[in-house]
């Protein structure tokens, strides 16, 4: 029997600072919706992973302008949003989406969700990999690294590409693009933790610089004599500020994420803004959604194809997959801002 009502975490108030979990003054609330009745062409999803990722933090800041944002915030009242959510067909009034299809959509924190079934990206088994890999590196993650490399700043292979956040699931497979995919004559990563860097290491990086250690700015001056062309940037703050010193002139940045400051109230701010000027630096920030569906596709395609050529690696190690109770969603979400996990973070619900 079709269930006819599903929990769900919806937004009670939004955050000035670190998102609160539990008690008063808590960020969400969690409630339980009647499911709707289908609609022709329109699916109802069981969700089985969430995605996590930091922009999700910026959907509900109440500093940041619905004009300013890039895509229509989460509003009071309404479910906690998930982009690139892993989900069953349970039940279907389309022919494009069986019942027992997998599917990757924007999903929301809830059990159970009805949608249009175009609005569902089927997920088609690459080998013997588990789905899970469409909401990392052949999803939102993968795209956002290739489409920041290849399309925003254009690295090559006379570049030296330095990616901070490399770790995480933007950034551990932009580390595998950058060395094997583009060839790019040096690759650096920044992370935080001797561990993490390690890891980094073992997916293409030429060196990963723990930027907790008291001797990082340091390092990464060392690793950088002579400068470099590109930067990827997933955090901002005194990193960002801290690579502008060491960009070459007509450097480029791509400005992918900015963690360091989303649940801060006093972001850091720039200080060395004259390097952008005297080193005519180009500093381009892009959101993935921007490449278009078509674009997209094409890039999903490449990143299989290396995949099965051995150039990028696909493996469990890439990803945090966190057995959650539904009642536990927040709590899990949060490991995103607490160095918690390695690669593409995924609540599975349980």
């Amino acid at each position: 029997m079709a269930p006819t009502t599903s929990r769900h975490w919806v937004l009670a108030r939004k955050p000035a600072g670190r998102p609160i979990i539990t008690g008063p003054g808590a960020t969400f609330e969690l409630i339980t919706q009647p499911i709707p009745a289908l609609e022709e062409e329109e699916v109802l999803l069981k969700v089985l992973f969430l995605s996590n990722d930091p922009a999700q933090r910026m959907w509900i800041n109440p500093n940041i302008h619905p004009e300013r944002l890039y895509t229509a915030p989460v509003e009071i009242g309404e479910t906690m949003r998930s982009y690139s959510s892993i989900a069953e067909v349970v039940e279907s009034k389309s022919n494009t989406l069986p019942v027992g299809a997998l599917v990757c959509a924007t999903t929301g924190w809830c059990e159970y969700v009805v949608m249009p079934a175009e609005t569902a990206m089927r997920v088609e088994p690459v080998d013997d990999l588990s789905p899970t890999h469409f909401s990392g590196i052949f999803g939102i993650a993968g795209v956002t690294a290739y489409y920041g490399l290849v399309d925003i700043v254009k690295a090559g292979p006379e570049d030296i590409v330095v990616i901070s956040g490399a770790a995480g699931a933007v950034g551990s497979v932009a580390v595998q693009i950058a060395k094997n995919i583009l060839g790019c004559r040096k690759v650096i990563g920044i992370a935080g933790t001797d561990a993490k860097c390690q890891w980094v290491e073992s997916l293409g990086a030429d060196v990963c610089l723990n930027y907790k250690s008291k001797t990082f700015t340091k390092d990464l001056n060392r690793a950088t004599d002579g400068f470099v062309e590109v930067f990827f940037d997933n955090t901002g703050g005194e990193i960002l500020d801290l690579m502008l010193t060491r960009m070459k002139r007509e450097g480029r940045v791509a400005a992918c994420g900015a963690i360091a400051d989303y649940n801060s109230q006093t972001p850091i701010g720039i200080k060395n803004w004259y390097d952008v000027i005297g080193m005519r630096l180009h500093v381009k920030g892009f959101v993935v959604t921007d490449a278009g569906s078509a674009r997209w596709a094409t890039i999903v395609g490449a990143l299989v194809q290396s995949y099965r050529e051995g150039k990028i690696r696909v493996a469990e190690d890439g990803q945090t997959i966190v057995p959650t109770a539904f009642e536990d969603i927040p709590k899990t979400w949060m490991r995103l801002f607490d160095g918690q996990s390695t690669g593409k973070l995924l609540t599975k619900l349980v």
